[in-house]
């Protein structure tokens, strides 16, 4: 049934000209639509990203969207830090963390930052 159809993620946040200027200018996606309401839609290569304004926003304790990028992982994480991101560490057994990148084993690598909101962002190397 759903599985013919796209699917986007879904982010609240407080501040809509905060996000605006958060997912725009510091992580580089493209607004392709604006909507009353509060609610901007950003395309990510063939996806989209829904931004809305909540008072719910930030209450989500786990990853909220998860960008894959393949090789280009590490000039995407020095891109990042370039816009002022800063990376979540998080400590799992086996795993290794440095600047920033966890190494969770057999080439896999991966990393965690939050919006302005407290939404938890991902970027991994598959």
């Amino acid at each position: 049934m759903l599985g013919d159809h796209e699917v986007m993620a879904t982010l609240a946040v407080s501040d809509i000209d905060r996000a605006k200027a958060f997912y725009g200018d510091r992580l580089g996606l493209v607004l392709d639509e604006e909507q009353m309401n509060n609610v901007l839609i950003y395309r990510a290569g063939a996806s989209r990203l829904l931004v809305y304004q909540s008072d719910y926003a930030g209450t989500n304790q786990a990853t909220a969207a998860t960008w894959s990028v393949g090789a280009a992982f590490d000039a995407v994480i020095t891109r990042l830090r370039e816009a002022g991101i800063v990376f979540e560490r998080y400590d799992w057994p086996g795993a290794t963390w440095k600047d920033g990148v966890h190494d969770l084993g057999d080439g896999f690598l991966a990393s965690w930052f939050k919006d302005p909101d407290g939404n938890i962002l991902h970027v991994n190397a598959a």
